[in-house]
C-alpha cells in the first residue's frame, strides 16, 4: 500500500512525502526467528519482508547437523532447514529480499530501514539479525569450521561421543558446554588463559566433580594441527611463552557471543553484554519494534527458542497492527 509519512525539511517544518510500499511487517534477519515471523505474519495476512544479507538460515547454516530440532527423524543440514524455513513462510505469501540493511529509523509510527537499494518502510519491525560467535581469530578457523571446531556443544557434541575435545573458555558458557560434553565425551581439555575460571561458583564445583575433565591453566590456542580435520591443537603457555601439542578430535570454543546490535543501538534497550532488553512478550521498549531470536536478552539460545520467539512477536504483533493501524 502507499502510506503518507511526514518527513522534516531542513529548515525545520515537515512535508507530507508518499513511499511508493509500507508493508505491514519487515523482519531484519532470516534466521529461524526471522523466518517463523514470516510465516505467522504472512499466514495472518499481513504484507511481510524479510530482509537477509546473506543467506536464509542464519547461523544454523554453519551447522553441517542439527540433531535438536523436533520432528526432523535423522537430523538435518543447518542450510537446508533454512532454505525449508524461507519457503514455508512464502508459501503464505512472505517475501525475501536478500539486502544489507545499513540503518534503521525505529522511533516514529513508520519504521524505516536504509538498504544500499534505497529505503523501505513498515508498520512494525520484528529484529532478529542474531549474535555471532566470538573466534579466536586463527588463521586455519574458518576453514575448518564444521571440521572438528565448532561454537555451540549441544548442537555438535554428540559427533564426539567417547572423543577427546578441547573446550576453549573459561565463563559460563564454556563451563557449561565442559560439563555437557563431559557427559557424552570420554576425554574434555579445557583451555583457558587464566589460572582460575570466570564461571559461577556452582558451575565451577560440578566441573570439577567431572573425573574425565583435564584443565590447561594459563595457555591459549596458537594454532589448529589437522590434515583435512582437526587432529589436535598447539597450546603457549601465557607466561613462558612455551608451546605444547595436544591431541585432540574437536575443538568447541567457547569465548562468547557479539550480538548484532549496532543497528538498534541508542534506539532500544540493551544489557551489559549488548543483547536487547525484551521480555518472554519481545516487546522492546520502542511500540511496534520486536527482538527475537538470539539478539534478545535470553537464558537460552538455541533454534527452538528463536521459532518461539519468532511465533510470539507476532501474536503481540497483531495486537499492535490492530491498535495502531486497525489491522487484523
Amino acid at each position: 500500500m502507499r502510506m503518507i509519512i511526514n518527513k522534516k525539511q531542513e529548515n525545520g517544518g515537515e512535508t507530507a512525502i508518499e513511499a511508493e510500499h509500507v508493508y505491514d511487517m519487515l523482519i531484519v534477519g532470516g534466521g529461524p526467528a526471522g523466518y517463523t515471523a514470516a510465516l505467522y505474519g504472512a499466514r495472518a495476512g499481513f504484507d511481510t519482508l524479510v530482509l537477509e544479507k546473506v543467506s536464509p538460515g542464519g547461523q544454523m547454516t554453519l551447522t553441517r547437523q542439527i540433531d535438536n530440532y523436533p520432528g526432523i527423524d535423522g537430523g538435518i543440514d543447518g542450510f537446508l532447514l533454512g532454505q525449508q524455513m524461507q519457503k514455508g513462510a512464502q508459501r503464505f505469501g512472505a517475501r525475501t529480499r536478500l539486502l544489507e540493511v545499513l540503518s534503521l529509523e525505529l522511533s516514529k509510527k513508520v519504521k524505516k530501514a536504509v538498504t544500499h537499494e534505497g529505503a523501505l518502510y513498515g508498520k512494525m519491525v520484528v529484529y532478529a539479525a542474531g549474535a555471532h560467535h566470538r573466534e579466536l581469530g586463527l588463521l586455519e578457523e574458518k576453514e575448518l569450521a564444521g571440521k572438528g571446531v565448532h561454537y555451540c556443544a549441544s548442537c555438535d557434541g554428540m559427533f564426539y561421543r567417547e572423543k577427546t575435545v578441547v573446550v576453549v573458555g573459561g565463563g559460563n558458557s564454556a563451563v557449561s558446554d565442559a560439563l555437557l560434553l563431559s557427559r557424552i565425551c570420554r576425554r574434555v581439555i579445557l583451555v583457558h588463559r587464566r589460572d582460575t575460571l570466570r564461571a559461577e561458583k556452582i558451575y565451577r564445583a560440578l566441573l570439577m566433580q567431572a573425573d574425565n575433565v583435564e584443565f590447561c591453566w594459563n595457555s591459549t590456542v596458537s594454532r589448529f594441527l589437522y590434515h583435512d580435520r582437526v587432529e589436535g591443537v598447539l597450546l603457549r603457555n601465557v607466561h613462558t611463552g612455551v608451546e605444547t601439542a595436544v591431541e585432540c578430535d574437536g575443538v568447541f570454543v567457547s569465548v562468547g557471543r557479539t550480538p548484532a546490535t549496532e543497528l538498534v543501538r541508542g534506539q532500544l534497550n540493551l544489557d551489559s553484554g549488548g543483547y536487547i532488553i525484551a521480555d518472554e512478550s519481545t516487546r522492546t521498549n520502542i511500540p511496534g519494534v520486536f527482538a527475537v531470536g538470539d539478539v534478545r536478552s535470553k537464558v537460552l539460545r538455541q533454534i527452538v527458542t528463536a521459532v518461539s520467539d519468532g511465533a510470539v512477536a507476532v501474536s503481540y504483533g497483531e495486537e499492535y497492527l490492530a491498535e495502531t493501524f486497525h489491522l487484523g
